[in-house]
């Protein structure tokens, strides 16, 4: 595939499963500011895998990987990193749209009880909201199928301990 072949189908790509990007950002990040940069730096990751990307599994499956990787190993490099890559702004001419506000605002507390959970169960939650299989969340994470469940059923437990109390206070 050319070059100008592999922008533009890794474009579209990017254009029809941005939501998977804008979900992992929002759950990681709580700053607009902060939420751009992971934007970025997963879009970049996201580009410099793409040529080896085979199919092996879906589309989706792929993004979430790479975009939790991404995220989760962000933070730990942000204190080493002193030089951030330049990205070529043509490749990367992605329309992005805005997340619905009124779903924003539903989900705000949700997302609050979320942000207290550690790294690896806001992964694994993201993606059992997303109506992942328990096969593609093991496959995404790297984690086995029977631990998906055990871990699904401690962090729904927690997340019902986290939200009695805020719930409680909206009365």
């Amino acid at each position: 595939m050319t070059s100008p072949q592999l922008e533009q189908k890794f474009t579209s790509v990017i254009t029809k499963h941005q939501g998977i990007i804008h979900k992992v950002c929002g759950m990681y990040c709580h700053h607009p500011e902060e939420r751009k940069d992971l934007f970025q730096e997963i879009i970049s990751q996201l580009w410099r895998s793409f040529p080896s990307f085979r199919g092996d599994s879906m589309v989706s499956t792929w993004m979430y990987r790479v975009a939790l990787n991404t995220a989760i190993s962000s933070f730990r490099k942000e204190s080493k990193r002193k030089d951030k890559e330049s990205i070529n702004e043509r490749i990367f001419q992605i329309p992005i749209s805005k997340p619905n506000e009124d779903k924003e605002e539903k989900l705000k507390y949700l997302y609050k009880a979320i942000g207290l959970l550690s790294k690896v169960e806001k992964a694994i939650i993201m993606l059992y909201l997303e109506e992942h299989s328990y096969e593609e969340i093991a496959q995404i994470t790297g984690i086995t199928k029977t631990n998906v469940g055990v871990k699904i059923n401690r962090i729904k437990s927690k997340l019902q301990r986290i939200l009695k109390p805020m719930y409680d206070e909206l009365r």
